[in-house]
């Protein structure tokens, strides 16, 4: 492989993983020294978030650098991936540019291996040359069908293993070449997604259900608004062994922290590989989660779809981020400025040199200046990051944190400095006593302001979450006029699992 003067870039994506399951973020017990490595050698983001609390909204995301009301995904994809009879395909990004488009125009070879979730899933998008993905948002790590290209085709052996292995015939591919080009590559996890019980390899199943305490998993009763049968418990039920009657919370937490630590295994597999080609120095590893996930915080088990209404809570939209580019970034540097993943496409294109000609109709700004030099600015408006739901949105500082919800649902207002659990509601609790006459209906006002003004700033009408009846059960099609009068949203019942 010529050598290039960009970098080759990997951007290693896990699914539902909490920012509070890795070593470096203070876990004391999951087994992840190879991710570890990866923050002692680079920067860790302490305070970075997803810009939705479910799968498909914040990988969209993640890729365009638009909000949920500004591309149309607004929950998890449902319908639309072409697979089960009488389900077309829907393209759901049709017509909106990605950074992989970006970056193939200007000499990228791209490539993505693992879960892509965002429609017409049989057929390569976004400029992806290579294309070995999942067929919808999750199932089995057994044996799991793929789309390789075009083609179906049959797996053997445990998911996490299987789309590493992909991923590194990509890069060696790419290695092969004498084209100079450097490669994008999007290694995309299903895990920890659920199910999380008799799915994972047995060995650290067992070390953890018999040795684990799981004391950083606080566990809180149950959330006032938690659906009646959670998702990913409900899911993991389905694919548990038929001869489990129920599922307890240790089988759950072995199974959630197993799944981390296969993912763990394969980072090293990729790093290894990296080094043994001679092109580590000359490749960006990023590594992120679409988003985050409640193992029990707050009464909850599942993301922002495990309540009604739709929950924000930190540990349901604050995500693991780490970037490591050897020699060309601050090494073993921890910082807590505000960042979220619309601030990904920006930082990518700067680093690779690329124009965005769309850049001043999105929200993100590139922070490549903290990664290099260390630069503590503020990147956003008063150093506040935005998340949105459907019809829920937030805003947050680092001692605030304001949720508007529109038709249903009671706003909140957490004191962060004071309450960085967000156990108490200020607008819910009688607590005013704490900040003096009219303190609360102040703050209040101020970021319910900042707020209004922000989202009126990016959000495209026709794709308006406000007005659209999210319940977390799945979107069915695109939304606004686009929907032709179709339901566009699966509505509230209880969770199903087959067995």
């Amino acid at each position: 492989m010529k050598r290039t003067n960009k970098p080759n870039i990997i951007l290693i994506l896990t699914d539902d993983q909490g920012y509070w399951s890795l070593g470096c973020s203070g876990n004391r017990e999951i087994r992840t020294p190879n991710i570890d490595r990866l923050a002692e050698g680079g920067v860790r983001l302490e305070n970075f978030f997803c810009t939705s609390p479910v799968c498909s909204p914040a990988r969209a995301s993640l890729l365009t650098g638009r909000i949920p009301s500004q591309h149309g995904v607004l929950d998890w994809i449902r319908k639309g991936h072409g697979e089960v009879h009488g389900d077309a395909p829907v393209d759901y990004l049709e017509g909106i540019t990605g950074y992989t488009d970006l970056l193939a125009a200007n000499g990228y070879t791209c490539g993505i291996s693992g879960k892509w979730h965002l429609g017409a899933t049989g057929y390569p998008q976004k400029s992806y040359e290579h294309w070995f993905v999942t067929l919808g948002g999750s199932g089995t790590y057994r044996d799991a069908m793929v789309y390789k290209g075009r083609e179906k085709v049959q797996t053997k052996g445990y998911l996490t293993d299987v789309i590493t292995d992909d991923a590194l015939s990509f890069i060696e591919e790419c290695c092969s070449r004498d084209d100079g080009k450097p490669f994008y590559l999007n290694l995309t996890y299903t895990a920890p997604h659920s199910p999380h019980v008799d799915q994972h390899k047995q060995e650290y199943v067992d070390y953890y259900y018999e040795n684990a305490t799981f004391a950083d998993v606080p566990q809180a009763p149950r959330h006032a608004g938690s659906i009646a049968n959670p998702h990913d418990m409900a899911y993991s039920l389905t694919f548990a062994s038929k001869e489990r009657e129920y599922l307890t919370l240790r089988d759950l937490l072995s199974g959630y922290y197993a799944a981390v630590q296969g993912i763990d295994d394969n980072v090293g597999r990729v790093v290894q590989k990296l080094e043994e080609l001679g092109i580590r120095e000359n490749t960006l590893i990023i590594y992120t989660s679409d988003n985050g996930f409640n193992c029990g915080q707050h009464g909850i088990w599942g993301k922002g779809n495990a309540t009604m209404p739709l929950n924000l809570y930190d540990t349901s939209v604050k995500v693991p981020c780490i970037f490591n580019y050897p020699g060309h970034m601050k090494e073993g540097k921890v910082y807590d400025e505000l960042l979220s993943a619309y601030d990904i496409m920006p930082t990518l294109l700067e680093i690779a040199g690329i124009e965005n000609p769309e850049a001043g109709s999105l929200p993100g700004r590139s922070f490549l200046s903290l990664l290099e030099e260390g630069k503590t600015e503020d990147y956003h408006e008063s150093i506040t990051v935005f998340d949105e739901y459907g019809p829920n949105r937030m805003i947050r500082t680092k001692e605030w944190k304001y949720i508007r919800r529109y038709p249903y649902g009671q706003d909140e207002l957490y004191d962060l400095a004071h309450d960085p659990q967000e156990q108490f509601n200020l607008l819910a609790e009688n607590r005013y006593f704490h900040y003096g006459p009219g303190f609360i209906e102040e703050k209040t006002v101020e970021l319910k302001k900042m707020l209004e003004e922000w989202f009126a700033k990016y959000t495209d009408m026709a794709h308006d979450g406000r007005v659209e009846p999210v319940m977390g059960r799945g979107q069915l099609c695109k939304v606004g006029p686009e929907a032709e009068g179709r339901l566009t949203f699966s509505p509230a019942v209880d969770v199903e699992y087959r067995r």
